[in-house]
């Protein structure tokens, strides 16, 4: 078996939660250094997971002669720094979603993958979905709902909602970049779902609350990220989008995502897990069962030391998956900024 020594930048919560155990848990995997936010931090995740050393800074793992991989779990405003750098080092990189804070960064990230073909360079996928995406899948292929008129997407929250609540690290573009709330993981599901070309997108974001308590910092911070996203878009095929994202939106949460066709619809309960069908021009619905027990679920660090091992294709997901949504998310964050009409760019 393949020994794959990997190095760890940055180590939050999805790090903790995910990756540190997905990795240790697989045969052959050591971990080997890690560098967080402060050296202190460092060294407490080093301490926690049995890590043997820590690095000073991000540059340092990428660069270390005794690192295979790279886990990168960061905020999106290093991702293109520490993907291309580790790369470029002749490291295999599994960096956090989103895929950068910027379009720009995603296709220079995207040029540099294609640049070391003989690299593992995968981003963590939308888990949102897992669970039911064969299923979904399966009806697709099979034509069920027919030609495909419309998406609807609804993820709303109401964390946001109270004035007086902090900002979060995503309402902070330095460190998210253009990505507004969760839109880019949710349509990362409709692209992994569709073989769609989304051409032009309207967006109207409001601010409700333009000054919060900064989320890492004892300050008042302005906020320039909306807590409020509505957007409508278009395929070149003519299938219309129509998504809509708040976090301020108080009392029971909206999780869902809807398909419809000419011939029937798939309403998607995205928090519940669960598919319903419905025909054409009927009211009723009904529950599509699948097996939630031998559902792929979360298998994204076996996934990547599959492909580094067998070089197995990353289908979950690619950079050039990851530039596709980034497309998606330069031009909904043009669109409400200017208020008008944007289309899609292929820099």
């Amino acid at each position: 078996m393949q020994k794959i020594r990997i190095g760890l930048v940055g180590a939050g919560g999805n790090t903790e939660l995910r990756h540190i155990p997905g990795f240790q848990k697989i045969g052959g995997v050591e971990l080997v250094t890690v560098a967080n936010r402060s050296r202190e931090s460092s060294q407490r995740i080093a301490d926690k997971y049995g890590i043997p050393e820590i690095a000073a800074d991000w540059l340092e793992v990428v660069t270390h002669p005794d690192v295979d991989a790279v886990c990168i779990g960061t905020w999106p405003y290093l991702h293109a720094k520490a993907s291309i750098a580790a790369l470029e080092n002749g490291k295999h990189v599994l960096t956090e979603a989103r895929m950068s804070a910027t379009l720009e960064e995603a296709h220079q990230m995207l040029n540099t993958a294609e640049q070391y073909p003989q690299l593992v360079a995968q981003i963590v996928p939308s888990p949102f979905t897992l669970s039911f995406d064969a299923l979904v899948q399966h009806h697709l292929d099979a034509n069920t709902l027919g030609n495909l008129r419309e998406i609807h997407i609804q993820q709303t929250m109401g964390a946001l909602a109270p004035a007086s609540a902090p900002m979060t690290w995503r309402q902070d573009r330095a460190v998210s970049g253009c990505n507004i709330m969760t839109m880019g993981i949710y349509h990362e599901v409709i692209l992994r779902w569709l073989p769609i070309e989304v051409k032009n997108v309207l967006a109207k974001g409001v601010v409700h609350t333009p000054k919060r308590q900064h989320w890492d910092r004892d300050e008042e911070a302005t906020v320039d990220i909306p807590d409020t996203l509505s957007i409508w878009g278009e395929s070149k095929g003519g299938i219309h989008l129509f998504y809509h994202f708040s976090g301020v939106e108080s009392g029971l949460p909206r999780n869902e995502i809807r398909l419809h066709g000419e011939k029937a619809s798939l309403r998607c309960d995205v928090a519940d897990g669960e598919v319903y069908l419905s025909q054409a021009g009927s009211p009723k619905e009904s529950h599509l069962a699948y097996d939630k027990s031998s559902a792929p679920g979360w298998n994204v660090e076996q996934d990547f030391i599959d492909s580094i091992r067998d070089g197995k294709p990353v289908t979950r997901t690619s950079f050039a998956d990851g530039w596709r949504y980034m497309q998606f998310t330069d031009a909904v964050d043009r669109s409400w900024r200017s208020g008008q009409l944007q289309t899609l760019l292929n820099i």
